[in-house]
């Protein structure tokens, strides 16, 4: 028995130590490295590498409260709002790796909205060019809108900029403001592609841009047409609804077959060029200059296929009238601006002064004319219920030559932060800007369309003396704000502005006071005005991160 035990003691004993040397042999399976997120110092606070890569990224954002009252002075169909809301979203990422080249960066933000309240927030400008859409309830038409818009997108490589970036030609863009209304470009987002030469270590560079041309048009004027006036000699044509032009041409031809137009012509303008930026720019310890400049096509489509003729039944325009069909030829606009920063230290850290001034032809998106109103349209108005409406177009088309016209406008801003303490400052501006038609351009148009409703009516009549209809205007807009900061990145913020908008010479249908009253048949007790004007106040609750 004791040698049995021996035995099997001795069997186990071998076992063991045989399995613990097979145990021994075999592989042992490493663990999977964990690739912590690395800091990265290269580019600033915030940036860390992307896993696996040498590319360095920062994710940032906003998010935003704001609640405003703005005085209107009318009830009407579609106005009489004077509160509205907005929540805003920010979604920033910034991207950059280091080149033989230098810095390669890609840089995209992403912005989300939503707005209330007709004559605050929601933006007729932002649904005319897609970054909105509005809601369509009884209580909501207009009212409550949605807003979606790629602000950035771009990349920057060796001295080039493409994508969709702010206007090279921007200068001071409402830096210092809540509302953002003070008159002067402020393009922000647009798609372009673009070449920067620093010249070495002396502050002084130069860009030259090429930029979508779809931002910076507005339109050229045309009647809005449903009939024509026999007694001024044109077509009794009565009615018009090209798909291809939302806001066509109307003109017509008297009984002996002379043109007093040029017939049905499609007035939306072709992106044929993109429009040409030039920018010289000093930066330095004491502030910032630049020169902007711009070229831009104002163009128009055919003649469209419909023509005009004495009895409005299509009769074909005899050979005399033949050349006038032919498509107007394009003009070009243009703009220049300049402005100047200077940083004030010495009133108070973190204080400045912008100081700019921009003139151009066929170019008010360049000088920034319709800012505060409204641009992507001939007309509108900044307040429910306004005397009248102020005119944007670019251009009009002369119904007399068939020839395009350019506007002219010119505006002037300058604008103050202060720094009370580091916890308190406060911004002041002021903006001044004029828009004019070219010389003949109205009574022109009087002349020739015989449109009831949509032209500035026969010149010599109380009609043409009073109508809205292509009126030299102008602008002031000044205002100031106070914003708290008690912590990093957080503002709260309050702004309040004072607009007037005026005709520069003569009077016009007070349209808030002679309800019901027609442009074309104005009494002789109707009520006229030479301005009208506004506040707006604004609260703002604005974290960065």
């Amino acid at each position: 028995m004791k040698l049995l035990k021996s035995s099997l003691l001795g069997s186990a004993t071998a076992l063991a130590a045989v399995g613990g040397a097979q145990s021994a042999d075999l592989p042992v399976k490493k663990a999977v490295p964990v690739e912590y997120v690395r800091v990265c110092t290269a580019y600033g606070a915030g940036f860390f590498y992307i896993p696996g890569t040498d590319t360095c990224l920062r994710v940032s954002g906003r998010a935003r409260f704001e609640v405003g009252y703005n005085e209107g002075f009318s009830r009407n169909q579609g106005t009489g709002d004077t509160t509205g809301y907005r929540g805003l979203a920010r979604i920033n990422l910034d991207a950059r790796t280091q080149t033989g080249y230098g810095t390669l960066r890609a840089f995209a933000r992403l912005e989300f909205a939503s707005r209330t309240g007709f004559s605050n927030f929601a933006s007729g400008t932002q649904t005319r060019i897609g970054n909105a859409f509005a809601g369509l309830g009884q209580d909501k038409f207009g009212r409550v809108q949605q807003y979606v818009n790629t602000d950035k997108a771009f990349i920057q490589f060796a001295g080039f900029t493409a994508g969709r970036a702010s206007s090279f030609f921007d200068f001071y863009a409402n830096d210092f403001e809540i509302i953002g209304g003070a008159l002067g470009s402020n393009t922000q987002s647009t798609n372009l592609l673009a070449y920067t030469n620093k010249f070495g270590d002396s502050g002084f560079s130069a860009t030259i841009s090429l930029e979508d041309p779809s931002f910076r048009k507005n339109t050229i004027f045309s009647a809005s047409v449903a009939a024509a006036n026999a007694a001024a000699g044109t077509s009794s044509f009565a009615a018009f609804g090209p798909l291809t032009a939302p806001s066509p041409v109307f003109l017509g031809f008297n009984a002996a077959g002379q043109p007093t137009g040029v017939g049905f012509v499609d007035v939306i303008e072709r992106n044929r060029l993109p429009d040409f930026v030039g920018v010289l720019r000093y930066d330095a310890a004491w502030g910032a200059a630049q020169i902007s400049a711009a070229v831009k096509d104002v163009n128009t489509g055919n003649f469209l296929p419909g023509f005009v003729g004495t009895t409005g039944a299509g009769v074909e325009l005899t050979a005399a009238n033949a050349a006038i069909r032919a498509r107007p030829s394009t003009e070009y606009g243009w703009a220049v601006q300049g402005g100047v920063k200077i940083n004030l230290p010495f009133i108070a850290p973190g204080d400045s002064f912008y100081l700019q001034g921009a003139y151009g032809e066929g170019a008010t998106l360049y000088t920034g004319y319709s800012n505060y109103s409204g641009s992507y349209a001939s007309n509108t108005t900044n307040v429910s219920g306004a005397s009248f409406n102020q005119f944007f177009n670019d251009a009009t088309l002369n119904p007399l030559t068939g020839k395009l016209q350019l506007t002219d406008s010119f505006t002037a801003v300058a604008s103050f932060l202060h720094y009370w303490s580091p916890e308190w400052r406060s911004a002041f501006f002021g903006s001044y800007g004029e828009h004019h038609q070219a010389s003949g351009a109205r009574a022109a148009q009087g002349i020739a369309s015989g449109v009831i409703g949509g032209g500035p009516g026969l010149p010599g009549t109380r009609t043409f003396s009073l109508n809205q209809v292509l009126r030299d205007s102008y602008q002031i807009y000044t205002g100031a704000s106070i914003i708290w900061s008690p912590v990093k990145d957080l503002d709260i913020g309050l702004e309040g502005i004072y607009t007037q908008i005026g005709v520069t010479n003569g009077r016009v249908l007070d349209l808030n006071k002679s309800f019901g009253t027609s442009q074309t048949n104005i009494p002789l007790n109707a009520r006229t005005v030479t301005s009208y004007d506004t506040v707006q106040i604004r609260m703002r609750v604005q974290r960065d991160f």
